[in-house]
Formats: C-alpha cells, structure tokens, sequence
C-alpha cells in the first residue's frame, strides 16, 4: 500500500469515528447502560450465565462453527475488515457470541470507529475475560468469551469517551439478535 494510500484512510477511519452515533457523554451513562441491558432482549429470552462454562473439543466446535468462525474464535484468528454485515447493524438489541449466545453488548454500546470491524465502547459486565497477545510485536489487549472462551477481538484505548475504549470484535463471532424478535 502506497504511503498516501495509508494516510487517506487513517484521516477517513478518524473523521468516520466523530461523525458517528456519540456515546453518553459521562460515565454514569454507562453504568446505567451496563445496568439495563437485559432491556435490549426480545421479550421471554433466556440467558446464559457467564459462570455455565462450555467446553467442547476441537472437532465438537468445527462442526458448530462456520469455518471462518471457527478459525478466528478457536485460533484467534481475524476475518477482513469491512467483511461483516453487522457493521451496519443499527436495530436495538443484543449482540451475543456466536459460540456460546452468552450475551456480551447491546446495540446502544456499539459505535461507528471507521476500522471495518464491529466496535464498541463498553461490554456487558462479567462478559469478557483478557490477555496479553504480542502477535504484531508489541503487545495489545486480547478478549475472549467468559463463557466458552471464544477469541472475539482486541481492546484499544482509541475510541470514544467516556471510555476512551474500543472494543474491535469480529462480526463472524457475533449473532445479532433485534429485540423484536420472537423467542
């Protein structure tokens, strides 16, 4: 990639990120929305506890998986950028892993970052757990799926306030489910 190439789209993805949905501005904003997210659940919806872990083999989660889910849930891979249509999901609800269906942001957690993966501010607590991952040479902050244990993305300190968060997830290790829809 040409060097001009590089710096047009970092000035795209940077402007894209401000010209997005604004998260609330202060941080008892979000713990109300941290709080309340079971309100973005389709009505008689069960959850999962994040504490019913699911363990399953290798081969058991081949053929639960999609290949491409599986390749970046199971071995921490990364699907392309702008691949996912969840990227343009705007309906309110729950994004829940693709895995296990833990439930792990809802809808009004999610922003527009410009970088072609679905992104969000701040998680459902209890949802994720973390690690270091120093694939590209310096380190970056890993999640995985509380429950199942899933690779979803990484956090970032780039993204909007009152966080200053960016949670970078892989649409393919998430399933959408709209709060109208019928349980």
């Amino acid at each position: 990639m040409e060097r001009r190439t590089l710096l047009k789209a970092l000035a795209l993805a940077g402007f894209a990120r401000q010209a997005s949905a604004a998260p609330p501005a202060n941080m008892k904003g979000v713990e109300e929305l941290q709080k309340n997210w079971k309100t973005f659940l389709p009505a008689g919806t069960t959850v999962p506890s994040p504490t019913e872990p699911v363990k399953l083999s290798k081969d058991e989660w081949r053929k639960r998986l999609p290949a491409e889910s599986f390749h970046v849930m199971r071995e921490e891979g990364t699907e392309r950028a702008g691949s996912s249509p969840l990227n343009d999901e705007k309906r309110p609800g729950i994004f829940a892993c693709a895995g296990c269906g833990l439930p792990l942001f809802t809808s009004a957690m999610k922003f527009d970052s410009g970088t072609g993966w679905p992104s969000f501010f701040t998680v459902i607590p209890g949802a994720f757990e973390t690690k270091k991952d120093h694939y590209l040479i310096y380190p970056r902050t890993e999640y995985h799926c509380a429950r199942c244990g899933g690779h979803h993305g990484h956090l970032f300190d780039d993204g909007p306030q009152p966080t200053g968060l960016r949670y970078c997830n892989n649409g393919v290790a998430l399933k959408f489910i709209p709060k109208d829809a019928k349980t």
